[in-house]
């Protein structure tokens, strides 16, 4: 779909993106990777879950994978166990650490909501929150069309 506002929308979701980056360094300071943050969220979303279901989930490498679990594995964030259908493959979860980890970014994204809905009204807000969704369903399309 072509748009005569692309310079613009590249900008807002630039801008977007840099305030949200910088929000989330603010509050949780353990200086993760975008890379470990995003296996920390898929754990705190789905669970207990196996290499490759990570790896698919979070459209990565498995070295890239195995790379950023072994960091969040020496953090304490994540623990490893066999995995209950085949004993030969590690499933990973989050540690106690990882949750709190977690629960501090949660507070962060509530605050940020927080903040964004007192800057608009009702239909403002849902209308925002319709569009974030449309925008990720677009973004996510290049992903899912390689299945």
């Amino acid at each position: 779909m072509e748009t005569i506002y692309a310079d613009a929308l590249e900008d807002a979701l630039s801008l977007l993106q840099s305030e949200l980056v910088a929000r989330r360094n603010r509050f949780t300071p353990e200086t993760l990777t975008w890379a470990q943050y995003d296996v920390l969220d898929v754990l705190r979303i789905e669970g207990a879950l196996r290499p490759s279901v990570m790896s698919e989930r979070l459209g990565v490498a498995r070295p890239q994978l195995s790379k950023a679990l072994r960091v969040l594995k020496d953090l304490g964030l994540v623990d490893q166990f066999p995995d209950e259908e085949d004993r030969r493959v590690q499933a990973t979860t989050l540690s106690a650490h990882g949750k709190a980890f977690m629960e501090r970014a949660a507070l962060q994204r509530r605050d940020a909501a927080q903040r964004v809905a007192s800057a608009m009204t009702l239909a403002e807000q849902a209308l925002f929150a319709e569009l974030c969704s449309k925008a990720v369903r677009g973004l996510q399309t290049e992903v899912n069309g390689n299945d």
